[in-house]
């Protein structure tokens, strides 16, 4: 069952054409729904607006190589090791589940468009599912701050949920459907095709109304962060003052007491206990 591609048996019934043709709506669909997105939330004109609030702020010249370099971090770091998660638990669900997807689709679309493919592919597709399974259900159940801070139940629904759930019902009724099959198509395996379908219809439709389209905003965003740190522009925020300094400590007298070399214990505050407060 691992090693063999769904997609050929379903070929039988439905062309593979047909297929091929949905893979390409659903991508103009997200290519679509992000464009509107954008547009209407205006994030690509504020990105561009602030990249020149910062060019303007900035306090010296950032050389192509170093935002060479920049772009390099950006990629291994937020992009490929989501290290921005402080969290060491939501960081691996994102991880589990970002990878999961991308092996999920590219696979999908590999063993649509060469339904001869057996072997590592489908195994791969597998895994990918069960890395979104895995990651997506621990986020859902356990790590969502309304979930676990807010006593928020985990069936209770918003729109926000819509990508989180259709992604899940996504991968989950390929599953279901890929173990129905491996024992022949039956009506019990064409119910759960469809509704894999479905879900993964509402996930690629419905990007404009869900957080999809953030995914490909974040990095550029990322990026745009750490050359604002890098040219002194700081994101249009103060300047960093020196504690120690004499003319700081005069123009902010609460320094001495509260940030000196010998400040007052003031208890653990908010480490004193995880934020689960219903």
């Amino acid at each position: 069952m691992l090693t063999t591609n769904p997609f050929a048996e379903m070929s039988a019934y439905i062309p593979a054409e047909v297929m091929q043709a949905y893979i390409v709506i659903m991508v103009l669909f997200v290519i679509g729904g992000t464009m509107l997105d954008m547009i209407h939330k205006k994030s690509a004109k504020y990105f561009f607006e602030n990249a020149k609030k910062a060019e303007k702020a900035a306090k010296r010249t950032v050389s192509g190589g170093e935002k060479t370099s920049l772009a390099i971090q950006t990629v291994t770091n937020e992009v490929l090791t989501s290290s921005e998660f402080k969290n060491p638990k939501r960081r691996i669900s994102h991880i589990l589940t970002m990878y999961g997807f991308i092996l999920f689709v590219v696979t999908t679309a590999i063993m649509i468009f060469s339904d001869a493919v057996s072997g590592i592919v489908p195994l791969l597709w597998h895994i990918g599912a069960l890395m979104l399974c895995v990651g997506g259900y621990w986020f859902w159940f356990a790590i969502r701050v309304d979930v676990n801070s807010e006593g928020k139940k985990w069936y209770q629904l918003d729109r926000a949920d819509l990508f989180i759930v259709s992604l899940l019902m996504m991968c989950t009724w390929a599953l279901i459907w890929s173990v129905l099959q491996s024992n022949g198509v039956s009506a019990w395996s064409q119910l759960a095709f469809m509704l894999f379908i479905l879900a993964s219809t509402v996930l690629f439709v419905g990007v404009y109304f869900s957080k999809f389209a953030h995914m490909f905003f974040k990095p550029a965003a990322a990026y745009q962060k750490k050359l604002t740190r890098a040219d002194g522009s700081n994101e249009n925020l103060p300047a960093d003052y020196d504690l120690t300094d004499p003319a700081t400590q005069a123009k902010f007298p609460d320094i001495p007491e509260y940030m000196g070399d010998n400040p007052p214990y003031m208890g653990l505050g908010i480490k004193r206990e995880s934020p689960n407060h219903y």
